[in-house]
């Protein structure tokens, strides 16, 4: 059991078909599933920022699902359909800054729908950049604890895939946890868990079988109580299975990948939250074939903190590990402490990292700007009406 989530979200699916999806909702609310706050995650972080007053009219909730115009929310009343306020949406600068799955936000509820005012300060993010979008941010999921970063060990095997993840995980101040899939159909298995170890020290890393259900003991066993944990990779990598494991049921589709080419099909297409009963906290994400970074540069220390050392020991401080003699990066290349494909990942993120500060703040000036030109505007039109 889920407390009663896998049917209201079965429903849901069904109401995001449905034109009627206000009603749809509110039929599901018939099944009375409540929630406390602390089931839901609540915690010092967001107490002090914002307290529940009975008399103020306004109370907290958490976003499960965002579709399109409004969003599925849990809270004390159980599920609730959720529209951002017009000052919410006037207000916000960027698609970023507007309620994500795993955002508390601060609502006002009337008979089971409810309206959003504001979302509270993040206490993480999992971000990258917008496909095909220059210079804006993606929130994928929020105030997460953990990340599971599921990577199979067939053809979608890739460790500088893998390197991405760690870093979009780590600037957002998130625990990573790698996940190997489908080890059954793995040859190899000990040198890949071997390499995975190489570029991921410190971090867990389990290994399990989507058929056998080998691991799946051990991924219970590391999941934290009443902590948030979202589940990311690309598609066919058996995230979907994963999640039907830990939630005890057929909640998610699941489909095999393509043999040409041993790329997944999307069986997940939106972001949901989901509650076990062990009381853990799951987000599930579509499949991401796309990983542009957005703000890196503390993750990308922290990712390649391997290099980070290494590059102290340079003859030149400002030593950028391409050219320059006395180079102890380009040294350990050479002598095989550092692999070349390791090294040229690092470059390549640090060359991104670098187009993306010039190209924010070129975005942030452009913006600050045109706020100085509107307020100047309508200082004008004020003092005309006088």
């Amino acid at each position: 059991m889920v407390y009663g989530m896998s049917a209201i979200f079965q429903d849901l699916t069904f109401c995001d078909q449905s034109s009627k999806l206000e009603a749809c909702i509110l039929n599901i609310i018939a099944l009375k599933t409540n929630f406390t706050l602390t089931q839901l995650g609540w915690n010092h972080h967001f107490s002090q920022y914002f307290s529940a007053e009975p008399s103020s009219g306004f109370e907290a909730g958490r976003i499960a699902v965002e579709n399109k115009n409004n969003y599925v929310i849990l809270s004390t009343h159980g599920v609730l359909q959720g529209e951002a306020s017009g000052k919410l949406q006037y207000t916000s600068q960027a698609e970023a800054e507007l309620p994500k799955v795993g955002d508390w936000v601060v609502m006002q509820v009337f008979d089971q729908q409810a309206i959003i005012h504001e979302v509270l300060p993040r206490q993480t993010k999992f971000a990258r950049g917008a496909a095909g979008k220059a210079n804006e941010e993606q929130i994928v999921a929020t105030n997460i604890d953990a990340l599971l970063i599921v990577q199979s060990v067939d053809g979608n095997y890739n460790l500088r895939r893998l390197e991405r993840y760690l870093v979009m995980a780590y600037e957002g101040k998130i625990e990573p946890v790698i996940v190997l899939s489908k080890v059954d159909l793995a040859n190899d298995l000990p040198q890949k868990l071997q390499e995975v170890s190489t570029v991921t020290p410190g971090v867990p890393l389990l290994a399990v079988s989507n058929q056998t259900a080998q691991g799946y003991e051990a991924l219970e066993s590391w999941l934290p109580p009443q902590k948030t944990i979202a589940v990311v990779g690309s598609s066919g990598v058996g995230k979907s299975t994963i999640i039907n494991h830990l939630l005890g049921e057929s909640k998610q589709d699941t489909q095999g990948i393509r043999s040409k080419d041993s790329k997944g099909r999307h069986t997940t297409t939106r972001r949901e939250m989901h509650l076990t009963s062990k009381g853990n906290i799951l987000i599930d994400t579509p499949g991401m074939r796309a990983l542009q970074l957005w703000e890196n540069q503390e993750g990308l220390s922290q990712t390649f903190a391997d290099i980070e050392a290494l590059a102290k020991q340079c003859h030149f401080k400002d030593c950028k590990h391409i050219t320059e003699v006395k180079c102890a990066v380009r040294k350990a290349v050479e002598e095989g402490v550092l692999t070349e494909a390791r090294y040229q990942s690092y470059l390549k993120l640090q060359r991104e990292t670098a187009y993306l500060e010039s190209s924010t703040d070129f975005l942030r000036e452009k913006n600050a700007r045109f706020k100085q030109i509107q307020k100047a505007y309508r200082q004008k039109m004020k003092h005309h009406k006088k």
